[in-house]
């Protein structure tokens, strides 16, 4: 940075030099610009292309220059590259501490006579020369001075422009052949205090006779009618003009315009940007306030007013609020409400009893009876004997007292089961930023059993990891290890997830491989579920398998309607048979029996008793024959 503020002082020592070798080429020593220290490269070029005599006026025209320098370790400090289609240091900045060591070395350079890489010459330069191991001296000015007479064989553009960005003002001096866009491709800006070009190399110094007037830092700005409107800044030999913050120099060079940022569309404010000369302010439209980043607009919030006397809750909008009702109210007037009774104001269609909610409601049958698919009609379908894992989100936004109502409503579900070790088990799972079996299929046999474990369940209160979570499913909750049957009994599986936000990892491979195995999958989501991870992980037809509702409060009502229960008609698994011969099917039949005897009516009771002693008669005479 300190290379990059010094370029002014760069240009005044070069410029300096190059009008004292113009000017007076026997300069003697009370001729010295006493320009304060540089760190000074020359870069000639040696290709094929410059005659011996040329290159004999390049050592002269380097010597001539030296000689108007303050030269020495501790000033200015001088080395010297010449390149081809090869690079050669003949001397670093730290060889020669004198100017007669410097002019013995360079009559000493014997021409490579190639070709005229340019650009390896300028990144030599810069990772090589202008090094502290070369000599080079921090918070002194760098200069390098290229000499070519030709058009550069390789690209110069891109490393010009990372030498300039470490600090190095270039200085580009064209002989006879050389291309001017490769000179201002290579020379740092202004490109007429950098770019110079002459007809041979019998007149090289020509280029410093524009400076010839104005030795060792005149300043033109205090001594002559510079014009400039704002500021004048001098350089050597001339001057130009700045401009304010916030204004830009027109086209003439001398006076100034204000930037409008706002009408440039330069600025970040949302709504409305209030201009001054190359500043803004940021402001809002009616109805809104400006934020604290004095950017941003937030919607003025007249409800925070406390005087709109809504009854429930209060909605802010544009230049005003509206008054709004909890679910299961509706609005009488502007600001009051009244409780809803759907089941007496809409057709309900409950074939047996109908619950209100607030703003809703459910079927429910009479005992012994199981609500249909449709949510309205009764049935005496019983479960088939399912595998069911539950993965519940434990993840922090739930919050502990909804972790509760999450417990219930897994108890919920679990009633509506027929659960035994021969009929349906269950599993649960819970998950966070990591997955915890909470107990697996095998572990417990009855509806009680597996009630009490849910309500004695940890909220873990981590992050949202419900890919691990699936992938733990499929992997182990439905191993025979952990109790789920094999799967030649064609025993449905069923996962069910639970979730109250976006998972924090993808759940696309394990949800859809979980299918692919043939679990059935139920997705219910609750508040800031997402809904496209839902219908994801959810099995077709997703009316029948995804849930989703906006309060923790209602997932009661989700538990009343989600049919789990596989009918025997429905269920693709093979109905387990028993073992006739068991005690436990022969105490079955005997109370089955007896239970239909029960109901049996005197006559055909007396029937059978006929039948009965028959078949006794029969067996006797069988065994007397025997």
């Amino acid at each position: 940075m300190m290379r990059m503020k010094m370029s002014a002082l760069c240009g005044f020592v070069l410029t300096t030099l190059l009008v004292l070798a113009s000017a007076r080429p026997k300069a003697g020593p009370e001729q010295k610009c006493k320009s304060g220290p540089v760190d000074l490269v020359f870069l000639i070029d040696s290709s094929r292309s410059v005659r011996p005599h040329e290159f004999e006026t390049m050592r002269k025209f380097m010597i001539d220059i030296l000689s108007t320098l303050d030269i020495g370790l501790n000033a200015t400090r001088v080395g010297v590259v010449q390149y081809s289609s090869q690079v050669r240091s003949e001397f670093s900045l730290k060889t020669h501490p004198g100017l007669d060591a410097m002019v013995k070395g360079i009559n000493e350079i014997i021409p490579l006579a190639q070709g005229t890489m340019t650009g390896l010459a300028i990144k030599y330069v810069m990772n090589s020369a202008f090094i502290d191991e070369e000599g080079d001296r921090p918070k002194v000015p760098n200069v390098a001075v290229i000499v070519t007479d030709g058009r550069p064989q390789d690209r110069v553009a891109e490393v010009a422009a990372e030498a300039r960005g470490k600090g190095i003002e270039i200085y580009a001096v064209g002989v006879a052949r050389a291309d001017m866009a490769s000179l201002r491709a290579m020379a740092s800006p202004p490109f007429e205090d950098h770019v110079f070009l002459v007809e041979s190399f019998d007149l090289i110094h020509q280029f410093g006779l524009q400076f010839q007037d104005k030795l060792c830092g005149v300043d033109l700005c205090l001594e002559s009618e510079h014009s400039c409107e704002h500021i004048c800044e001098s350089s050597p030999g001339s001057f130009h003009c700045l401009c304010l913050p916030g204004y830009t120099l027109r086209e003439d060079g001398k006076t100034c315009a204000a930037i409008d940022l706002c009408a440039e569309e330069r600025h970040d404010c949302e709504q409305i940007c209030v201009t001054s000369p190359g500043s803004f302010t940021c402001d809002c439209n009616k109805g809104f306030k400006l934020d604290e980043d004095k950017k941003s607009c937030t919607m003025i919030d007249y409800c925070s007013f406390g005087n709109h006397s809504c009854d429930h809750e209060c909605e802010g909008v544009l230049n005003g609020y509206f008054c709004r009702c909890h679910q299961g109210y509706r609005l009488l007037d502007a600001k009051r409400c009244e409780d809803m009774d759907l089941c007496s104001s809409v057709q309900h269609g409950c074939e047996h009893q109908c619950v209100s909610t607030p703003g809703s409601f459910y079927c429910v049958c009479p005992e012994g009876q199981l609500l249909q698919e449709d949510g309205q009609s009764c049935g005496s379908c019983k479960s088939a004997n399912i595998d069911l894992v539950l993965l519940i989100d434990g993840s922090k936004s739930v919050r502990p007292q909804n972790f509760e109502l999450v417990k219930k409503f897994v108890n919920q579900v679990v009633d509506s089961l027929d659960v035994s070790a021969q009929g349906t088990r269950v599993g649960l799972v819970q998950y966070s930023s990591r997955v915890r079996t909470e107990f697996p299929l095998n572990r417990h046999h009855t509806a009680d059993e597996i009630k009490a474990a849910v309500m004695k369940v940890d909220y873990m209160e981590k992050g949202t990891m419900t890919g691990l979570a699936l992938k733990h499913m499929l992997e182990t909750s439905f191993s025979e290890a952990e109790g789920a049957r094999p799967a030649d009994r064609n025993i449905p599986r069923v996962g069910l997830v639970f979730t109250d936000g976006r998972s924090q990892d993808d759940i696309t491979e394990f949800a859809k491989k979980a299918k692919e195995a043939g679990i059935t999958m139920y997705a219910v989501g609750v508040g800031k579920a997402v809904e496209d991870e839902l219908r994801e992980i959810a099995s077709e037809p997703l009316e029948k398998h995804f849930y989703y509702t906006t309060d923790f409060s209602a997932i009661s009502t989700i538990a009343e309607n989600l049919k789990l229960n596989v009918c025997p008609a429905e269920s693709q698994g093979k109905i387990e048979v028993k073992d006739p011969c068991a005690c436990e099917s022969l105490v079955e039949f005997q109370q089955a029996t007896m239970s239909s005897l029960d109901k049996t009516s005197p006559l055909t009771m007396h029937l059978l008793s006929a039948m009965t002693a028959r078949l006794e008669q029969l067996e006797n005479q069988l065994l007397s024959r025997k």
